[in-house]
Order: C-alpha cells, then structure tokens, then sequence
C-alpha cells in the first residue's frame, strides 16, 4: 500500500472537504504516520473515515475528527497541553506537534505502553505520559492552555473547566449514544467561560466517566 498516497487522499478528500482549512494543522497531519499508530491489523484501514479499534473497548478518532479538534483548539508554539485518554498515542504526537509540552494520561497500563513505544519511534520528547485515572480531574502541569477530553463523557467534569488559564480551550464530546456534541469551552476569566457546538458524533466513552443521576422507574 503506498502509505503516502493514502495520506494525501485522507487530507485532500476527507478533511479538508469537512472545512479543516488551517495549513498548520492540514501539516502536522500530513507528517504524522497515523498508520504506524493504529493497530498493525488495521493499518490498510488507517486512512479510512471510521474509528480503528484499541485493545480495551477503545478507538481512535476519524481523520476529519481529528482535524476538526486541532482546528477548534488553535494552539500556539507556547501552549501548554492536557489530553485525557491517550490511547494509541496518535493525538499527544500531533499535539505536541503544533503546542509546546503536552501531557497525556491514559488509565490503562497496557495502552499506555503500547502508545509510548508509538511516540517513542516518532520523536515524542514533548509529551509527558503519566498513568492514573484522569475521568474527573488532573492538576499535575496546571493549568493548561488547551485541554482534550479522549472519550464522551456524559456530564462535562467541571473541574477541567478550572484548570485552564484565562484565554485556554477545552475540547470535549458531551452526551449519550448514539448521538454526542462536541464541543469548545473558552475560559475568559476567573469565573466566565463560553461554549461552543462544533459537530455531532458517537464515540466509546471516558472510562469512569462521571454520570448523571439516573431515574429508575
């Protein structure tokens, strides 16, 4: 399979036909193996508008989801960068691509072996990668300047919203099956932020994601 022809379609008839515009992104896409980041079962599928499967009842995103996220969060060559559930490894590279440091917290072992071994064949010195259950909360580099949620989650933890600085942005897919938002949060200041829908989607969710108080009939 000629990996860089693939590439190309993926970016030329996938992602920016869905409005992914900014070249920084449209870039760090275009030097990003995904294929060596999804597993090798799937890896004539990784260019495909589906999610590619992890070990463990997780996914990776569609490429235009991907784009779509990078776009959304606008980061800059200084930010500062917390993504929750790192699965393959794929998302922390590109965000350290366009951002400064990055740390991404996966909750299961296994994964987060697998995504570091990934990262550590594609040059993935910017990206701290800690073990432990981020579903809630995580202050180890707060605060952030850009935060990315991995998985839907429910109820959107409030605690993330304050860990971001004055002017930061957090991406994150809120809801039920089989229909979730995602969304853009801004914090303008100490106790003001704003909510942006960006698109619908379904993905797996957040392990230990918080959930709503459910009535039971």
């Amino acid at each position: 399979m000629n990996f860089e022809q693939a590439r190309h379609n993926m970016i030329e008839q996938q992602i920016r036909p869905a409005e992914v515009l900014d070249q920084k992104v449209l870039d760090v896409i275009a030097a990003t193996p995904r294929e060596d980041f999804v597993p090798l079962s799937y890896r004539n599928l990784a260019f495909v508008d589906m999610l590619i499967p992890l070990d463990h009842g997780q996914a990776m995103w569609t490429p235009i989801m991907e784009g779509r996220m990078l776009q959304a969060l606008a980061l800059r060559s200084t930010d500062n960068v917390l993504e929750v559930g790192t699965g393959s490894g794929y998302t922390a590279a590109m965000l350290a691509k366009l951002g400064r440091r990055v740390t991404t917290v996966e909750i299961n072992p296994e994964l987060a072996r697998q995504a570091q071994q990934n990262l550590n064949r594609h040059g993935g010195r910017d990206v701290t990668l800690e073990i432990g259950d981020a579903s809630r909360d995580w202050e180890s580099d707060a605060p952030y300047d850009a935060i990315v949620i991995g998985g839907s989650v429910p109820l959107m933890p409030d605690a993330y919203t304050h860990r971001l600085k004055i002017g930061g942005r957090l991406f994150a897919i809120v809801g039920d099956a089989p229909v979730m938002e995602c969304i853009l949060i801004t914090r303008l200041g100490d106790r003001e932020w704003t909510q942006e829908a960006l698109f619908e989607t379904d993905v797996p969710a957040l392990v230990n994601a918080p959930q709503p108080q459910r009535f039971v009939f």
